[in-house]
């Protein structure tokens, strides 16, 4: 009897872990389980249906190990030897068969979300696209609006329900842009221009980060990314283009310069073509941009 109570108490206890672990976890604002995009969602539903998946076999492994371990110890002298379980066809083959049929199922899910979720892919939306530009700098992120002609460091928005296109860049050491309420995040490397298609599904605003380490200002590069509605975000943009200061060549180049804990800033405009002349800068034909200094061009 005793050793049934031990199972028991054993099964209750764990079983009570668990729930206490998931009720837990639902009262944390953890972003990626808190989705407000439409790429989100479905990372998030990937997200929950592969843990379950391979559950199917850590759950047995965890809970064979504790019972081979109170069964097979020293004490228990009534336990039977049997050293021949290595030569069970049937355990053999739940072992190897289980995880083979599990890798392959999620092999093929992997493949599927890959093409379904590719961040090059546009977003299919009865509104039509925006695109922002995005430079990663140290230790900032500046955003370009080529249609609104504006510029934003560490602020976006944008209109919820309407894809937006993010052209990403840097002008800085390798970092990586993301929104983890929105979607996935993406490299921003210097010459080269990277996509991500995010939409969110309402309004709200969401924190925005780096995930790369960058160097010393790398924990204050934070940026908030806000949807609002479409009247809201063509208000908000006329308003920085009659309010705000413009962006210079020359304060673009201090813009470059490392800084750290930025606050969020306006622009009225920005040079034509910036966002293709900080990428065709590190190019090897490419001479330094008007206004930055071949020092400072070579510092960055």
């Amino acid at each position: 009897m005793s050793k049934k109570l031990t199972l028991i108490g054993s099964f209750v206890l764990l079983l009570g872990a668990g729930l206490f672990a998931a009720n837990y976890l639902r009262g944390l604002d953890v972003a990626v389980l808190n989705p407000h995009g439409l790429i989100a969602h479905k990372e998030r539903s990937l997200m929950i249906t592969i843990t379950l998946l391979m559950l199917i076999v850590v759950i047995p492994v965890f809970g064979l190990t504790f019972f081979i371990a109170w069964k097979y110890r020293e004490h228990n002298t009534a336990a039977a030897y049997t050293p021949d379980w290595d030569r069970n066809r049937l355990i053999e083959a739940a072992w190897w068969g289980v995880p083979l049929v599990l890798l392959s199922i999620i092999s093929v899910m992997t493949w599927q979300s890959s093409q379904a979720l590719d961040p090059f892919k546009p977003l299919a939306s009865g509104n039509p696209p925006i695109t922002i530009q995005v430079v990663a700098l140290q230790w900032k992120w500046l955003f370009i609006y080529p249609e609104q002609h504006i510029a934003t460091i560490n602020y976006v928005q944008f209109p919820q329900n309407t894809p937006v296109n993010f052209q990403i860049t840097s002008d800085a050491p390798m970092n990586s842009f993301w929104i983890p309420q929105l979607g996935g995040q993406v490299y921003a490397m210097a010459g080269m221009s990277t996509q991500l298609h995010l939409m969110a599904d309402g309004s709200g605003s969401y924190r925005g980060s780096s995930a790369n380490l960058s160097g010393e200002g790398f924990a204050g590069m934070n940026f908030m990314a806000k949807s609002t509605t479409r009247g809201d975000f063509d208000s908000w943009a006329q308003t920085v283009k009659r309010t705000a200061p413009k962006l210079t060549m020359a304060e673009y180049a201090k813009l470059a310069l490392p800084s750290q804990n930025n606050v969020a800033a306006s622009y009225s405009s920005q040079p034509s073509g910036l966002y293709d002349t900080i990428v065709t800068k590190y190019m090897p034909s490419s001479q330094p941009m008007a206004g930055i200094t071949t020092s400072q061009a070579a510092h960055e």
